[in-house]
Protein backbone atom coordinates (compact mmCIF):
# COMPACT_ATOMS: atom_id res chain seq x y z
CA UNK A 1 0.00 0.00 0.00
CA UNK A 2 2.76 2.60 0.69
CA UNK A 3 3.82 2.58 -2.97
CA UNK A 4 0.78 1.16 -4.78
CA UNK A 5 0.06 4.43 -6.63
CA UNK A 6 3.69 4.53 -7.79
CA UNK A 7 3.33 0.89 -8.89
CA UNK A 8 0.28 1.73 -10.99
CA UNK A 9 2.03 4.69 -12.59
CA UNK A 10 5.08 2.55 -13.37
CA UNK A 11 2.70 0.25 -15.27
CA UNK A 12 1.43 3.15 -17.38
CA UNK A 13 -1.78 4.09 -15.54
CA UNK A 14 -2.93 7.69 -15.15
CA UNK A 15 -4.42 8.97 -11.92
CA UNK A 16 -7.84 8.79 -13.57
CA UNK A 17 -7.32 5.09 -14.37
CA UNK A 18 -6.06 4.42 -10.84
CA UNK A 19 -9.13 6.00 -9.27
CA UNK A 20 -11.36 4.30 -11.86
CA UNK A 21 -9.97 0.94 -10.74
CA UNK A 22 -10.82 1.80 -7.14
CA UNK A 23 -14.29 2.91 -8.20
CA UNK A 24 -14.80 -0.43 -9.98
CA UNK A 25 -13.58 -2.26 -6.88
CA UNK A 26 -16.06 -0.28 -4.80
CA UNK A 27 -18.88 -1.01 -7.24
CA UNK A 28 -18.14 -4.75 -7.07
CA UNK A 29 -18.23 -4.53 -3.27
CA UNK A 30 -21.34 -2.37 -3.51
CA UNK A 31 -23.25 -4.92 -5.59
CA UNK A 32 -22.29 -7.88 -3.42
CA UNK A 33 -22.11 -6.22 0.01
CA UNK A 34 -25.70 -6.79 1.14
CA UNK A 35 -26.10 -10.31 -0.37
CA UNK A 36 -22.81 -11.42 1.22
CA UNK A 37 -23.82 -9.95 4.59
CA UNK A 38 -27.14 -11.75 4.33
CA UNK A 39 -25.25 -14.95 3.42
CA UNK A 40 -23.27 -14.54 6.66
CA UNK A 41 -26.44 -14.02 8.73
CA UNK A 42 -28.16 -17.08 7.23
CA UNK A 43 -25.32 -19.58 6.68
CA UNK A 44 -22.70 -18.45 9.19
CA UNK A 45 -20.09 -15.72 9.61
CA UNK A 46 -17.19 -18.20 9.60
CA UNK A 47 -18.16 -19.57 6.17
CA UNK A 48 -18.34 -16.04 4.81
CA UNK A 49 -14.91 -15.14 6.20
CA UNK A 50 -13.30 -18.34 4.86
CA UNK A 51 -14.75 -17.72 1.40
CA UNK A 52 -13.66 -14.07 1.47
CA UNK A 53 -10.11 -15.01 2.50
CA UNK A 54 -9.74 -17.55 -0.32
CA UNK A 55 -11.04 -15.06 -2.90
CA UNK A 56 -8.65 -12.43 -1.52
CA UNK A 57 -5.68 -14.73 -2.10
CA UNK A 58 -6.83 -15.35 -5.68
CA UNK A 59 -7.18 -11.60 -6.25
CA UNK A 60 -3.68 -10.81 -5.00
CA UNK A 61 -2.26 -13.59 -7.18
CA UNK A 62 -3.82 -12.04 -10.29
CA UNK A 63 -2.56 -8.61 -9.20
CA UNK A 64 1.03 -9.75 -8.78
CA UNK A 65 1.05 -11.22 -12.31
CA UNK A 66 -0.76 -8.39 -14.13
CA UNK A 67 1.00 -5.62 -16.04
CA UNK A 68 -1.80 -3.53 -17.56
CA UNK A 69 -5.19 -2.00 -16.77
CA UNK A 70 -7.40 -4.98 -17.70
CA UNK A 71 -5.40 -7.43 -15.60
CA UNK A 72 -5.66 -5.09 -12.62
CA UNK A 73 -9.39 -4.75 -13.30
CA UNK A 74 -9.92 -8.52 -13.01
CA UNK A 75 -7.90 -8.55 -9.78
CA UNK A 76 -9.98 -5.71 -8.33
CA UNK A 77 -13.23 -7.55 -9.13
CA UNK A 78 -12.02 -10.71 -7.37
CA UNK A 79 -10.76 -8.70 -4.38
CA UNK A 80 -14.07 -6.83 -4.24
CA UNK A 81 -15.98 -10.10 -4.06
CA UNK A 82 -13.70 -11.39 -1.30
CA UNK A 83 -13.88 -8.15 0.65
CA UNK A 84 -17.68 -8.15 0.57
CA UNK A 85 -17.83 -11.55 2.29
CA UNK A 86 -15.51 -10.46 5.10
CA UNK A 87 -17.01 -6.99 5.51
CA UNK A 88 -19.55 -6.94 8.31
CA UNK A 89 -19.06 -10.65 9.07
CA UNK A 90 -15.99 -9.98 11.21
CA UNK A 91 -17.65 -7.37 13.42
CA UNK A 92 -20.86 -9.40 13.69
CA UNK A 93 -18.82 -12.46 14.72
CA UNK A 94 -16.96 -10.42 17.33
CA UNK A 95 -20.17 -8.97 18.80
CA UNK A 96 -21.87 -12.39 18.99
CA UNK A 97 -18.79 -13.94 20.62
CA UNK A 98 -18.76 -11.26 23.32
CA UNK A 99 -22.51 -11.55 23.77
CA UNK A 100 -22.27 -15.31 24.33
CA UNK A 101 -19.70 -14.80 27.09
CA UNK A 102 -21.57 -11.92 28.75
CA UNK A 103 -19.06 -9.28 27.61
CA UNK A 104 -21.32 -7.41 25.21
CA UNK A 105 -20.63 -4.09 26.99
CA UNK A 106 -16.95 -4.38 26.02
CA UNK A 107 -17.67 -4.45 22.28
CA UNK A 108 -16.42 -0.93 21.50
CA UNK A 109 -13.14 -1.68 23.25
CA UNK A 110 -12.82 -5.06 21.50
CA UNK A 111 -13.69 -3.59 18.09
CA UNK A 112 -11.01 -0.96 18.68
CA UNK A 113 -8.51 -3.69 19.54
CA UNK A 114 -9.46 -5.60 16.38
CA UNK A 115 -9.01 -2.52 14.17
CA UNK A 116 -5.82 -1.62 16.03
CA UNK A 117 -4.28 -5.04 15.41
CA UNK A 118 -5.09 -4.76 11.71
CA UNK A 119 -3.61 -1.30 11.40
CA UNK A 120 -0.53 -2.13 13.47
CA UNK A 121 0.09 -5.05 11.11
CA UNK A 122 -0.37 -2.74 8.13
CA UNK A 123 2.05 -0.28 9.73
CA UNK A 124 4.78 -2.91 10.00
CA UNK A 125 4.01 -4.11 6.47
CA UNK A 126 4.34 -0.51 5.25
CA UNK A 127 7.95 -0.28 6.39
CA UNK A 128 8.77 -3.66 4.89
CA UNK A 129 6.89 -2.75 1.72
CA UNK A 130 8.82 0.50 1.41
CA UNK A 131 12.10 -1.37 1.72
CA UNK A 132 11.01 -4.08 -0.74
CA UNK A 133 9.99 -1.36 -3.19
CA UNK A 134 13.65 -0.34 -3.46
CA UNK A 135 14.17 -3.73 -5.17
CA UNK A 136 11.20 -3.18 -7.47
CA UNK A 137 7.71 -1.75 -7.08
CA UNK A 138 6.25 -5.21 -7.85
CA UNK A 139 8.19 -7.04 -5.13
CA UNK A 140 5.85 -5.99 -2.27
CA UNK A 141 2.94 -7.55 -4.20
CA UNK A 142 4.67 -10.94 -4.33
CA UNK A 143 5.09 -10.90 -0.56
CA UNK A 144 1.50 -9.69 -0.02
CA UNK A 145 0.21 -12.57 -2.15
CA UNK A 146 2.16 -15.10 -0.10
CA UNK A 147 0.86 -13.65 3.18
CA UNK A 148 -2.73 -13.74 1.93
CA UNK A 149 -2.48 -17.52 1.57
CA UNK A 150 -1.17 -17.79 5.14
CA UNK A 151 -4.45 -16.23 6.34
CA UNK A 152 -6.59 -19.09 4.94
CA UNK A 153 -5.85 -21.71 7.66
CA UNK A 154 -6.46 -19.04 10.32
CA UNK A 155 -9.89 -18.39 8.82
CA UNK A 156 -10.70 -22.11 9.01
CA UNK A 157 -9.64 -22.17 12.69
CA UNK A 158 -12.30 -19.61 13.73
CA UNK A 159 -14.80 -20.91 16.30
CA UNK A 160 -18.25 -19.45 15.65
CA UNK A 161 -20.53 -18.81 18.66
CA UNK A 162 -24.09 -20.08 18.78
CA UNK A 163 -26.36 -17.42 17.32
CA UNK A 164 -29.82 -17.13 15.88
CA UNK A 165 -29.76 -17.25 12.08
CA UNK A 166 -32.09 -14.95 10.24
CA UNK A 167 -35.58 -16.40 9.88
CA UNK A 168 -36.10 -16.56 6.14
CA UNK A 169 -39.38 -18.48 6.19
CA UNK A 170 -40.79 -16.02 3.63
CA UNK A 171 -37.91 -16.70 1.27
CA UNK A 172 -34.30 -15.52 1.22
CA UNK A 173 -34.87 -12.58 -1.13
CA UNK A 174 -37.86 -11.37 0.87
CA UNK A 175 -35.88 -11.73 4.09
CA UNK A 176 -33.04 -9.68 2.63
CA UNK A 177 -35.42 -6.94 1.49
CA UNK A 178 -36.99 -6.84 4.96
CA UNK A 179 -33.60 -6.06 6.52
CA UNK A 180 -32.87 -3.37 3.92
CA UNK A 181 -36.30 -1.86 4.60
CA UNK A 182 -35.56 -1.87 8.34
CA UNK A 183 -32.20 -0.14 7.88
CA UNK A 184 -33.24 2.52 5.38
CA UNK A 185 -36.88 3.24 6.17
CA UNK A 186 -38.18 1.75 9.41
CA UNK A 187 -35.46 2.84 11.86
CA UNK A 188 -34.45 6.50 11.43
CA UNK A 189 -31.49 6.39 13.82
CA UNK A 190 -29.99 3.34 12.09
CA UNK A 191 -30.48 5.01 8.69
CA UNK A 192 -28.69 8.22 9.62
CA UNK A 193 -25.91 6.43 11.52
CA UNK A 194 -25.27 4.40 8.37
CA UNK A 195 -25.15 7.52 6.17
CA UNK A 196 -22.95 9.43 8.64
CA UNK A 197 -20.48 6.58 9.10
CA UNK A 198 -20.40 5.90 5.35
CA UNK A 199 -19.61 9.53 4.52
CA UNK A 200 -16.78 9.65 7.07
CA UNK A 201 -15.39 6.30 5.86
CA UNK A 202 -15.53 7.42 2.22
CA UNK A 203 -13.62 10.59 3.07
CA UNK A 204 -10.77 8.71 4.76
CA UNK A 205 -10.70 6.12 1.94
CA UNK A 206 -10.42 8.89 -0.65
CA UNK A 207 -7.58 10.47 1.31
CA UNK A 208 -5.76 7.13 1.47
CA UNK A 209 -5.52 7.18 -2.35
CA UNK A 210 -4.46 10.83 -2.43
CA UNK A 211 -1.82 10.55 0.30
CA UNK A 212 0.87 9.06 -1.94
CA UNK A 213 0.47 11.72 -4.66
CA UNK A 214 0.75 14.29 -1.86
CA UNK A 215 3.99 12.68 -0.65
CA UNK A 216 5.28 12.87 -4.23
CA UNK A 217 4.16 16.48 -4.53
CA UNK A 218 6.18 17.53 -1.47
CA UNK A 219 9.21 15.56 -2.79
CA UNK A 220 9.44 12.98 -0.02
CA UNK A 221 12.18 10.43 -0.87
CA UNK A 222 10.79 7.03 -1.93
CA UNK A 223 12.64 5.20 0.84
CA UNK A 224 10.66 7.25 3.41
CA UNK A 225 7.23 6.39 1.96
CA UNK A 226 7.12 3.22 4.05
CA UNK A 227 8.12 5.14 7.19
CA UNK A 228 5.31 7.66 6.71
CA UNK A 229 2.80 4.89 5.95
CA UNK A 230 3.96 3.04 9.06
CA UNK A 231 3.42 6.16 11.16
CA UNK A 232 -0.06 6.78 9.73
CA UNK A 233 -1.27 3.23 10.24
CA UNK A 234 0.38 2.95 13.65
CA UNK A 235 -1.53 6.07 14.68
CA UNK A 236 -4.81 4.48 13.51
CA UNK A 237 -4.00 1.49 15.70
CA UNK A 238 -3.42 3.71 18.72
CA UNK A 239 -6.56 5.77 18.11
CA UNK A 240 -8.65 2.60 17.66
CA UNK A 241 -7.36 1.27 20.98
CA UNK A 242 -8.33 4.53 22.67
CA UNK A 243 -11.67 4.91 20.86
CA UNK A 244 -13.80 3.67 23.77
CA UNK A 245 -12.04 6.03 26.19
CA UNK A 246 -12.31 9.01 23.84
CA UNK A 247 -16.02 8.29 23.32
CA UNK A 248 -16.55 8.07 27.07
CA UNK A 249 -14.64 11.33 27.64
CA UNK A 250 -16.33 13.41 24.92
CA UNK A 251 -19.74 11.79 24.76
CA UNK A 252 -21.65 10.75 21.66
CA UNK A 253 -22.81 14.17 20.43
CA UNK A 254 -19.48 15.99 20.75
CA UNK A 255 -17.55 13.10 19.21
CA UNK A 256 -19.81 12.93 16.15
CA UNK A 257 -19.40 16.69 15.67
CA UNK A 258 -15.63 16.45 16.09
CA UNK A 259 -15.18 13.73 13.46
CA UNK A 260 -17.15 15.70 10.85
CA UNK A 261 -15.31 18.96 11.57
CA UNK A 262 -11.85 17.35 11.53
CA UNK A 263 -12.60 15.64 8.23
CA UNK A 264 -13.40 18.93 6.48
CA UNK A 265 -10.57 20.77 8.24
CA UNK A 266 -8.04 18.16 7.12
CA UNK A 267 -8.87 18.60 3.44
CA UNK A 268 -8.78 22.41 3.72
CA UNK A 269 -5.34 22.25 5.36
CA UNK A 270 -3.97 19.97 2.62
CA UNK A 271 -5.46 22.36 0.05
CA UNK A 272 -3.72 25.31 1.74
CA UNK A 273 -0.28 23.83 2.42
CA UNK A 274 1.92 21.69 0.17
CA UNK A 275 5.17 21.13 2.03
CA UNK A 276 6.98 18.39 3.92
CA UNK A 277 5.64 19.55 7.27
CA UNK A 278 2.15 19.40 5.76
CA UNK A 279 2.44 15.60 5.98
CA UNK A 280 1.40 16.05 9.61
CA UNK A 281 -2.10 17.02 8.44
CA UNK A 282 -2.59 13.47 7.14
CA UNK A 283 -2.77 12.28 10.75
CA UNK A 284 -6.06 14.15 11.16
CA UNK A 285 -7.73 11.69 8.79
CA UNK A 286 -6.16 8.71 10.49
CA UNK A 287 -7.48 9.90 13.85
CA UNK A 288 -10.97 10.08 12.31
CA UNK A 289 -10.52 6.66 10.73
CA UNK A 290 -9.35 5.09 13.99
CA UNK A 291 -12.33 6.40 15.96
CA UNK A 292 -15.12 6.07 13.38
CA UNK A 293 -15.29 2.30 12.92
CA UNK A 294 -15.33 1.01 16.53
CA UNK A 295 -17.61 3.80 17.77
CA UNK A 296 -20.25 3.80 15.02
CA UNK A 297 -20.34 0.01 14.80
CA UNK A 298 -21.01 -0.09 18.52
CA UNK A 299 -23.91 2.33 18.13
CA UNK A 300 -25.34 0.24 15.29
CA UNK A 301 -24.90 -3.09 17.07
CA UNK A 302 -26.81 -1.73 20.04
CA UNK A 303 -29.77 -0.97 17.77
CA UNK A 304 -29.81 -4.14 15.65
CA UNK A 305 -30.79 -7.71 16.58
CA UNK A 306 -28.37 -10.63 16.15
CA UNK A 307 -30.09 -12.09 13.10
CA UNK A 308 -29.67 -8.84 11.12
CA UNK A 309 -26.28 -7.68 12.37
CA UNK A 310 -23.91 -8.66 9.54
CA UNK A 311 -26.37 -7.46 6.90
CA UNK A 312 -26.80 -4.02 8.49
CA UNK A 313 -23.04 -3.60 8.90
CA UNK A 314 -22.63 -4.62 5.26
CA UNK A 315 -25.18 -1.98 4.27
CA UNK A 316 -22.97 0.62 5.97
CA UNK A 317 -19.96 -0.51 3.96
CA UNK A 318 -22.08 -0.57 0.81
CA UNK A 319 -23.13 3.06 1.22
CA UNK A 320 -19.52 4.06 1.87
CA UNK A 321 -18.41 2.32 -1.31
CA UNK A 322 -21.26 3.94 -3.25
CA UNK A 323 -20.09 7.40 -2.19
CA UNK A 324 -16.46 6.60 -3.01
CA UNK A 325 -17.27 4.99 -6.37
CA UNK A 326 -19.31 8.05 -7.36
CA UNK A 327 -16.48 10.45 -6.52
CA UNK A 328 -13.28 8.53 -7.34
CA UNK A 329 -13.21 8.94 -11.16
CA UNK A 330 -13.85 12.69 -10.81
CA UNK A 331 -11.07 12.92 -8.21
CA UNK A 332 -8.66 11.18 -10.58
CA UNK A 333 -9.65 13.37 -13.54
CA UNK A 334 -9.28 16.64 -11.59
CA UNK A 335 -5.87 15.52 -10.29
CA UNK A 336 -4.69 14.73 -13.84
CA UNK A 337 -6.27 17.75 -15.55
CA UNK A 338 -5.78 20.44 -12.91
CA UNK A 339 -3.89 19.71 -9.71
CA UNK A 340 -3.96 17.80 -6.44
CA UNK A 341 -4.67 21.10 -4.71
CA UNK A 342 -7.93 21.48 -6.64
CA UNK A 343 -8.84 17.91 -5.70
CA UNK A 344 -8.42 18.61 -1.98
CA UNK A 345 -10.68 21.66 -2.26
CA UNK A 346 -13.38 19.62 -4.01
CA UNK A 347 -13.17 16.89 -1.36
CA UNK A 348 -13.41 19.44 1.46
CA UNK A 349 -16.66 20.86 0.08
CA UNK A 350 -18.16 17.51 -0.86
CA UNK A 351 -17.49 15.62 2.35
CA UNK A 352 -18.47 18.53 4.58
CA UNK A 353 -21.83 18.65 2.81
CA UNK A 354 -22.63 14.92 2.92
CA UNK A 355 -21.50 14.45 6.54
CA UNK A 356 -23.18 17.47 8.13
CA UNK A 357 -26.66 16.51 6.89
CA UNK A 358 -26.75 13.16 8.77
CA UNK A 359 -24.92 14.76 11.71
CA UNK A 360 -27.61 17.42 12.16
CA UNK A 361 -30.35 14.80 11.79
CA UNK A 362 -28.75 12.52 14.40
CA UNK A 363 -28.55 15.43 16.85
CA UNK A 364 -32.24 16.14 16.29
CA UNK A 365 -33.11 12.47 16.85
CA UNK A 366 -31.07 12.51 20.06
CA UNK A 367 -32.83 15.67 21.25
CA UNK A 368 -36.22 14.18 20.42
CA UNK A 369 -35.39 11.00 22.35
CA UNK A 370 -34.30 13.02 25.38
CA UNK A 371 -37.48 15.11 25.26
CA UNK A 372 -39.64 11.98 25.15
CA UNK A 373 -37.72 10.47 28.05
CA UNK A 374 -38.14 13.61 30.18
CA UNK A 375 -41.82 13.82 29.31
CA UNK A 376 -42.32 10.18 30.25
CA UNK A 377 -40.66 10.71 33.64
CA UNK A 378 -42.89 13.70 34.35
Amino acid sequence: MPVVVLFFRENGLSMFQIMLLQAIFSISVLILEIPSGYYADVFGRKKAIVLGTILGSCGFTVYSLSQEFWGFLIAELILGLGSSFISGSDSALLFESLKETGQEADYMKAEGQLRSAGNMSEAVAAVLGGLLATISLRTPLYFETALSFVAIPFAFSIVEPKSIGYDCKDGKLRGLLQIVYFAFYKHAEVRWLIIYSASVSASTLTLAWLAQPYLQLVNLPLVLFGVVWFSLNFSVGVFSLLAHRIEKLLGRRLLLKLLAVLMGLGYFLLFSFQSLWGIGFLFIFYFVRGINTPVIRTYLNQLVTSDRRATVLSITNMVSRLIFASLAPLVGWITDSYSLKHTFFLCALFFCFISFIPLITLIRISDSTCDRTIGHKK
